[in-house]
């Protein structure tokens, strides 16, 4: 008995040397080594703003708050809040990362056993004919089998972590669009605002114009009454009367079809939707030189490019493990009898125990083109990731240099209505006076009018470019959540006072 028991003990110790070796294959992964896609040579600074520049990193964790809040209107802060809990589009992109996350939870169910149970009651009849039928076999009998059955693959090569590995990055970008599309809806909606406003600043100057131009063609008309002017004099200030209404109108259809558009974006009908006309100007927030480029990182739109080509890279090393066996231990204990008796018994108990090996001999190709395929997508992600990176730069370099020159420009659009009133002034006086004609005064009036026409619609576009260097940034500036310290600032202040003296 004692060479049985012998057998018996190599046996077992052979079994558990194998399953040893099996869970310590099973941290093997055939995935490459992760690195982040290498980026072009980038600048030491924003050529238009001086601020310190590294490596832009996933950082899209960091809050943006409500940037919205730097300009300093309740009205808008109150339409953002309505944004955020009635966009249908929002809400849609929340159901795509919700999509995302159950994913990663169904791929993440392949590192743990599958237990499932059995229960079988049944009626049978065998044929007289069948294969090695006995004689005293009955045609009809019970067959109940009631039991456990459990799975487990080992996961030699990393395969299901892998995957796992794929849907956590998947459910990572998704979360990243998801702040994406907040972040632009939110900036289409102040850049909306904005315009609604400068359009409403447009309908008073043209309401202030009609009534200088309805002055200007009493006067007109009291003087050809007195025979001082002609009949050419009155019918130029009732030109310029009728197109300054026509002009009115032209604004008033653009405020409403901009008041439609936020409607829309706040998830109301445009039918049951508007806004008082507010003459006040919004101020056009000062942007710090001193922004760093952590502000670019928390871009939700960057660290969504860059989980994906981590998804990718863990794709290649789903598509190698196909190339070798897949291992997985099976088990099933349970009881099975023909009707007759007590189920339970251990008299009718079954088990089995044991690996499965699977591996494809012969596929045509298949495996070879898939890894070829995750190659690919890998190279797609890593350059995505990289032209994500560069249209950022380019972005935040385009905004700044916006509200550079917008800001020169409209220094100057400001001296040119100066100047247009003042002319306007002296050739209305010098009509009175019987100096000049008519036509002077209309002159004087259309380049005033244009002038501050102009001057508005500069400041609307230095408004709507301060929002888009929000967005481009990834949120607003606040030093405390963007982490902008002293010593960046200092210096960002020093190089442009720098640029500024050259």
């Amino acid at each position: 008995m004692a060479p049985r028991r012998k057998v018996v003990t190599r046996h077992a110790e052979w079994r558990l040397a194998a399953l040893a070796a099996a869970f310590l294959l099973g941290g093997c992964s055939l995935a490459p080594t992760y690195h982040a896609p290498n980026l072009p040579p980038m600048p030491a600074s924003y050529k238009e703003g001086g601020t310190a520049w590294k490596a832009a990193a996933p950082a899209d964790e960091f809050s943006r708050g409500d940037w919205w809040s730097i300009y300093h209107d309740d009205t808008l802060s109150k339409l953002e809040t309505r944004l955020d809990a009635n966009n249908p589009s929002l809400a849609a992109a929340l159901a795509r990362y919700d999509t995302a996350r159950a994913f990663e939870s169904q791929l993440s169910s392949g590192l743990f056993p599958q237990l499932g149970a059995i229960a079988n009651p049944q009626r049978d009849r065998q044929s007289d004919n069948r294969p090695l039928r006995g004689n005293n076999q009955p045609d009809e009998y019970d067959s109940n089998t009631v039991g456990l059955e459990a799975d487990y693959d080992l996961d030699l090569w990393g395969r299901v972590r892998n995957e796992v590995s794929q849907g956590h990055a998947q459910a990572q970008a998704s979360k990243a669009d998801l702040a994406s599309a907040k972040l632009s809806l939110e900036a289409k909606l102040a850049d909306d605002y904005a315009r609604l406003r400068g359009y409403d600043i447009q309908v008073g100057i043209l309401q202030d114009t009609l009534n200088a131009y309805q002055r200007a063609l009493v006067l007109t008309e009291n003087r050809h009454s007195g025979g001082v002017a002609s009949g050419l004099d009155v019918s130029r200030a009732q030109t310029q009367l009728h197109d300054a209404q026509a002009q009115v109108m032209d604004v008033t259809a653009q405020r409403a079809l901009t008041e439609h558009a936020i409607a829309a974006l706040v998830g109301v009908p445009a039918s049951s939707f508007s806004i008082a006309p507010e003459r006040e100007q919004l101020n056009v927030p000062v942007t710090p030189v001193g922004v760093p480029s952590t502000l670019l990182e928390r871009r939700p739109d960057i660290a969504a490019a860059e989980r994906r080509v981590y998804s990718a890279n863990a794709g290649i090393g789903v598509a190698r493990a196909a190339f070798f066996p897949d291992l997985s231990l099976s088990g099933s204990y349970g009881f099975q009898n023909t009707g007759l008796g007590s189920l339970l018994s251990m008299g009718n108990r079954f088990w089995a125990l044991g690996p499965l090996a699977t591996l494809d001999i012969f596929d045509g190709g298949l495996r070879r083109a898939k890894l070829r395929e995750a190659h690919a997508e890998f190279a797609e992600a890593s350059a995505d990731y990289r032209q994500t990176v560069l249209d950022a730069f380019r972005e935040v370099e385009d905004d700044l240099v916006l509200l550079n020159d917008l800001g020169t420009e409209a220094e100057q659009e400001d001296q040119a209505f100066a100047a247009a009133q003042q002319t306007m002034n002296i050739a209305t006086n010098r009509y009175r006076e019987g100096i000049v004609n008519y036509l002077d005064v209309v002159t004087a009036q259309t380049a005033a009018l244009s002038a501050q026409q102009r001057a508005e619609t500069i400041r609307t576009r230095r408004l709507q470019a301060s929002v888009d260097l929000v967005r481009a940034l990834g949120g607003g500036w606040d030093r405390n959540a963007a982490g902008i310290d002293a010593a960046s600032t200092a210096q960002a202040d020093e190089t442009k006072s720098s640029k500024n003296a050259r």
